[in-house]
């Protein structure tokens, strides 16, 4: 073992500036967009297998759904509305039960801890998660829809906007999934509001809107999802007004940029404690 000097290595610093000595030693930090692709990627390949089961109950809970509500609706804008909320369910099912459930386990056994050492920015951290389970109700989510557009006679021709639905509404649950998560003080609570949303989305999603009190419409009308349903089910019709579907789904992506912002504070806030 070689023994150096102290003077040497005193002098191998000596032009070396203060900050640049500590940037070296900690490393950039990583920028959002390569963060949150690394993110997505590594949430993607660790919920695979582990997701892939729940999604299939996702899948065959809405079939299930569209099964029951066809001895109950015959057609017409009620089967629009079953169609459109039974596929917008599956979304539902895994960015508000499974992203809670995971936030809410993350934070418990201090998994925060270990993203908090990375040098990557807290958004990278919830919007990878986010769209990692997005991307698991795509497959059961055109199931669904083109199921139950066969089983109630409505046209295939617009279910291409499902391209825009699924993303848009994933992400207005995924950021209140998460941030129910990371709000919740113990993993059980939790796991309850997360099936307390879902539960919602299946109350106020899949039944007829014409069939309901008028309180439960405007409880119907702060769902984020319930835009998503509206979107599609307009779609249905012989002569869709775009204008509308637009809309609703201008009004999903609104609800999702200020939900993914909350789920990014709560992850701030969980993180330093």
């Amino acid at each position: 073992m070689s023994v150096v000097p102290a003077e040497v290595l005193q002098s191998s610093t000596r032009g070396v500036p203060e900050q640049a000595r500590g940037e070296a030693e900690l490393g950039p930090r990583a920028r959002l967009w390569p963060a949150l692709g690394a993110v997505y990627r590594a949430q993607l390949s660790r919920a695979r297998v582990a997701r892939i089961p729940l999604l299939f109950v996702a899948t065959f809970q809405s079939i299930g759904i569209l099964i029951m509500m066809r001895g109950v609706v015959d057609g017409g804008s009620e089967a629009e509305s079953v169609v459109a909320g039974s596929a917008v369910l599956v979304v539902a099912f895994v960015a508000l039960n499974l992203l809670a459930q995971y936030f809410g386990q993350l934070r418990a056994s201090g998994g925060l801890d270990h993203y908090a050492t990375l040098p990557v920015p807290p958004a990278a951290v919830v919007l990878g998660a986010a769209a990692a389970y997005a991307s698991f109700t795509v497959p059961g989510t055109v199931i669904t829809a083109v199921f139950g557009c066969v089983l109630f006679g409505l046209p295939l021709t617009h279910l291409w906007v499902l391209a825009a639905v699924i993303p848009l509404a994933g992400a207005a649950l995924s950021g209140l999934g998460a941030a129910c998560g990371l709000l919740a003080p113990r993993p059980e609570l939790a796991t309850l509001l997360g099936q307390l949303g879902m539960s919602a989305a299946l109350l106020l999603g899949v039944l007829p809107a014409d069939r309901m009190p008028e309180a439960v419409r405007l409880a119907r009308d702060l769902l984020p999802s319930t835009y998503g349903v509206e979107a599609l089910a307009r779609t249905f019709g012989a002569h869709p007004h775009w204008g509308y579907v637009l809309g609703d789904l201008a009004v999903c992506a609104g609800v999702g940029v200020a939900s993914l912002a909350v789920a990014t504070w709560a992850y701030r806030r969980a993180a330093v404690r």
